[in-house]
């Protein structure tokens, strides 16, 4: 019996719509990694990009265990000389409330060109509003 290995041309993919109110930052940022490589899927294969679009609405509402929201830090380094900039979640939500939801689901898919194609099927919207009513997203309950 041979292994099946899916091919990009047969790759079958639909829209999710995920609701963050409430929901906890890295169990529904795990959750959705999962959905955009495709690894909820029988046909999944790791060098090809067999995942779904997921939409993700109320990303301005997602909570973080503990007291988390004040000592979680983001550290980056500009590459200049003393250029490590550190940001609180607190700051970081307040600023771009999108932000801590996308940097945890980016930082679960793989670090190469496929990881950058699987995170461009990401669709993250802090309002309950988005511009994707055409394509039909299903709701997904996490």
């Amino acid at each position: 019996m041979a292994t099946y290995l899916a091919k990009p041309a047969d790759v079958n993919r639909k829209w999710y719509l995920v609701d963050a109110n409430g929901k906890t930052l890295g169990r529904l940022a795990a959750r959705v990694a999962i959905l955009l490589r495709g690894k909820h899927k029988p046909t999944f294969t790791p060098h090809v990009d067999t995942g779904d679009h997921v939409v993700v609405i109320n990303a301005g509402k997602i909570t973080l265990t503990g007291d988390k929201f004040r000592t979680k830090t983001y550290i980056h380094h500009t590459g200049h000389p003393g250029g490590l900039k550190s940001v609180t979640a607190e700051h970081l939500h307040a600023k771009k409330p999108t932000a801590l939801l996308e940097r945890a689901i980016k930082g679960m898919l793989p670090k190469n060109p496929l990881g950058k194609q699987m995170a461009r099927k990401l669709k993250v919207y802090a309002g309950a509003e988005h511009p994707h009513k055409a394509q039909s997203p299903e709701p997904l309950a996490l």
